[in-house]
């Protein structure tokens, strides 16, 4: 059994067991999986990178106390308490991992991916950054790119300021807020 046939298995089973216990309801485990996946996390990530390249003054507020900017928002809480926003540029990239575990900021990148929780990615990223992002990203920087490692921990949770594609001058907030990735967020992709 793969780890995350395993790791599924072994969540099921404490889900069963909660419901059995009448700790929680049957569809309780779902509707907080939906409330990250769409109204929480992403999205969420999203509406702060589109303002941030719309308006100026947020932009900088929020790459000086990210925390706050996104509190303007309304957005934070459990595992955002300490929000650090970074920005990629045509000469640095940003890339977000967590070496000892998997710290993330959940307000504004809702649930964490598997690659990014598994141990190969944290160790990898850190030892070989280029590498990882061309090999398992499929996103190769040129050598006149710098890249940044950022390590999220319990004190400090990063995300990433993706650059705004071109062609989107004209956009408003909501529509460039719908190209914004999760994965742009951490820095393994580029829009």
């Amino acid at each position: 059994m793969s780890d995350e046939a395993e790791l599924r298995a072994r969540v099921k089973a404490l889900e069963s067991l909660l419901v059995e216990r009448g700790l929680i309801g049957a569809d309780t485990v779902d509707q907080i999986v939906e409330v990250y996946e769409s109204e929480i996390g992403p999205l969420l990530g999203a509406k702060v990178v589109a303002r941030a390249w719309v308006d100026p003054g947020f932009k900088e507020r929020l790459l000086s106390d990210a925390t706050a900017a996104c509190g303007e928002l309304g957005i934070g809480g459990l595992q955002g308490e300490q929000l650090v926003a970074v920005e990629n540029t045509d000469s640095v990239h940003n890339v977000v991992v967590c070496t000892l575990c998997s710290c993330y900021p959940w307000p504004v990148l809702g649930i964490p991916p598997n690659w990014y929780k598994s141990p190969e990615y944290r160790a990898r990223m850190v030892a070989e950054p280029r590498r990882v992002l061309a090999e398992d990203f499929g996103l190769p920087l040129g050598e006149d790119v710098e890249i940044r490692v950022q390590d999220s921990s319990a004190e400090m949770r990063y995300f990433t300021v993706p650059q705004r594609p071109a062609g989107t001058e004209d956009w408003d907030e909501e529509r460039l807020a719908g190209v914004v990735t999760r994965e742009s967020m951490v820095g393994v992709a580029v829009l």
